[in-house]
């Protein structure tokens, strides 16, 4: 039963049975790939591309494409390496994992099947990182080579970051500073003074993202040897890293706009009673599979915070330039 306010689970048609899926098919690879995930690739990008159109007055469509296609096949990597590892370390056995399923624990892909997914996503990536630094010059292949890096060993190797209480803070980084100002540099050449707070922003809810999940499963994680930041600092501490997470990024939001002058900036601040209610349904949701609407609320949520946000930016040119 669920507490009195509490949010609900997600319809059953998010919860698929296993039976419903055939071993090898698409809808095993959609599982393995994890499209509402994608969201926090596009975010950045998005910002990215903004803060580089307030730099340089215009907007290169072909290298956005470009950087996009890279952030997608990267998180599309990231997100089947995670399903590898998870297997490969045993994460399913307590059997009281609440999370999404995944393809290799089910059984609907083998590990090997998904290890040549990720080989022909990372080559995939790869090729257009060397496109783009033809482009712009080595900095974006250094850019390219540590998120694709990163991404594999979240969950692989020997000491993957999953299993540490550093999964936030390497969330923010890579999805908020390397992403976002990575786009900056490839469409524009150089970095602006907006550009790290709005990094900081989006990478923020980001990670809130993670913050969602590890909190989720903290009792599971536990049990199978992860250490994140929920299991070292219990439901309290997870709790306040989910609302400095999401709430920071607003605090962003005013900060750029008194710094340079421009209203435009506090657009993002029209969803600021969306992200109260999603801070308070977190604390009142029950344990365990509800949570997972949270997740996809918090997905929403930057995605919505990076168009009012790259709106604003926009805003701050025409201001500049008026």
């Amino acid at each position: 039963m669920l507490e009195r306010g509490a949010v609900t689970a997600l319809p059953s048609a998010v919860l698929t049975p296993g039976s419903a899926i055939r071993s090898g098919s698409l809808q095993a690879w959609r599982v393995a790939i994890r499209p509402r995930t994608l969201l926090v690739a596009i975010s950045p990008v998005v910002v990215g591309a903004a803060l580089g159109f307030e730099q340089s007055g215009a907007l290169q469509l072909m290298a956005a494409a470009l950087v996009l296609g890279a952030a997608l096949l990267v998180q599309i990597a990231t997100n089947m390496q995670n399903d590898v590892g998870y297997t490969l370390r045993g994460g399913e056995r307590s059997g009281t994992r609440t999370g999404l399923p995944r393809a290799s624990a089910e059984g609907w892909l083998s590990i090997r099947q998904l290890r040549m997914g990720i080989a022909c996503v990372s080559i995939a990536a790869i090729v257009i990182g060397v496109v783009l630094a033809l482009y712009r010059g080595w900095p974006v292949l250094m850019i390219g080579t540590a998120s694709l890096t990163a991404a594999l060993a979240y969950m692989g190797g020997p000491k993957p970051i999953a299993y540490t209480p550093f999964g936030e803070l390497t969330v923010l980084v890579f999805f908020g500073l390397v992403a976002v100002l990575g786009t900056e540099w490839v469409l524009a050449g150089r970095i602006g003074s907006l550009s790290v707070a709005a990094a900081l922003a989006i990478g923020g809810l980001a990670a809130a993202a993670l913050a969602v999940n590890n909190h989720r499963d903290l009792e599971h994680d536990r049990s199978v040897g992860r250490r994140t930041f929920a299991v070292v600092f219990g439901r309290k501490g997870s709790r306040r890293l989910y609302g400095a997470l999401l709430l920071g990024p607003f605090l962003l939001a005013v900060a750029m706009s008194l710094s340079t002058g421009a209203p435009s900036l506090l657009l993002p601040l029209l969803l600021a009673p969306l992200a109260m209610r999603l801070r308070r349904d977190f604390l009142r949701c029950a344990p365990g599979i509800a949570f997972n609407q949270i997740l996809f609320r918090t997905f929403r949520l930057q995605i919505l915070f990076a168009l009012l946000l790259a709106t604003g930016i926009v805003g701050v040119h025409a201001l500049h330039y008026a």
